[in-house]
């Protein structure tokens, strides 16, 4: 099982199919429910069935978890694979060129490896447990910036949690927050920022997985918002908070959203 190759197949058909309903108002159409309980829109419909369609005919994994479908049978021997279509689906919508193909492949209850392909410019991110990271077949790595003041991140929380991240705000140089969790992930990996913080509860193992094993695996740490081992349930309605930074910014990230 080539899980890269097949990744990639179906990246290069999501981008074909999606590009020209990119900020169209026949993308934002609701075709239903999604699994997560949220309306399912056109262009999420068809990047999930050409994703369904290729990891059926590949036969790569035994389960497969999708922030659409929830959970699907699949008859490969082994493994099961994280799916979401297009991750920041309402940068898509608005033709804000930051979303995102996001795969991950889950193997013994281990995240083996990650694949986050950026619909908008073609920029493949990918993983392999043990192996490092890459961007466009070029390794990369998490960056070197050890002080907050100096640091930019992408951070998010709801409303009444706005006294912790403004706490954490106050301390670092800049922040943004981009709308796609697997893409923001994926460039703290390349260095592109230093952090990313998200207090919602609202991360789901199909947003996260593939971007943590990236960014993981390019020397960064990913924990729980306490600081403790992450954990992303295999139930598209449960999400979760992360925190994932270089190694230096890590504890002092942790220590200002208590």
């Amino acid at each position: 099982m080539d899980f890269y190759q097949t990744s990639n197949t179906i990246f290069t058909e999501i981008r074909r199919a999606v590009t020209p309903l990119v900020g169209t108002p026949e993308a934002g159409v609701i075709t239903g429910t999604g699994a997560d309980g949220t309306p399912t829109k056109y262009i999420d419909k068809i990047a999930e069935d050409i994703a369904i369609s290729h990891i059926k005919e590949e036969n790569i994994c035994h389960l497969l978890i999708s922030e659409e479908a929830g959970k699907v049978e699949m008859e490969g021997d082994t493994g099961t694979i994280f799916l979401d279509p297009v991750d920041g689906t309402y940068n898509a919508l608005m033709n804000i060129p930051f979303f995102a193909l996001s795969l991950a492949f889950v193997k013994d209850e281990r995240l083996v490896e990650g694949f986050v392909g950026n619909l908008s410019n073609g920029d493949i991110f990918s993983a392999k447990k043990g192996k490092g990271s890459f961007m466009n077949g070029v390794p990369i790595r998490v960056s070197d910036t050890k002080d907050l003041q100096a640091s930019a991140m992408s951070i998010y929380g709801k409303h009444f949690q706005y006294d912790r991240v403004v706490h954490l705000i106050r301390k670092i140089r800049r922040f943004r927050q981009f709308g796609a969790s697997a893409l923001e992930l994926s460039y703290v990996g390349a260095g592109k920022i230093d952090g990313f913080v998200d207090l919602r509860r609202t991360l789901r193992a199909t947003d996260a997985a593939a971007g943590l094993l990236i960014l993981e695996e390019a020397g960064g740490i990913v924990s729980d918002r306490d600081g403790n081992r992450l954990s992303l349930p295999d139930e598209v309605s449960i999400g979760n908070c992360l925190v994932g930074t270089n190694t230096h910014l890590h504890r002092k990230v942790i220590e200002y959203l208590r």
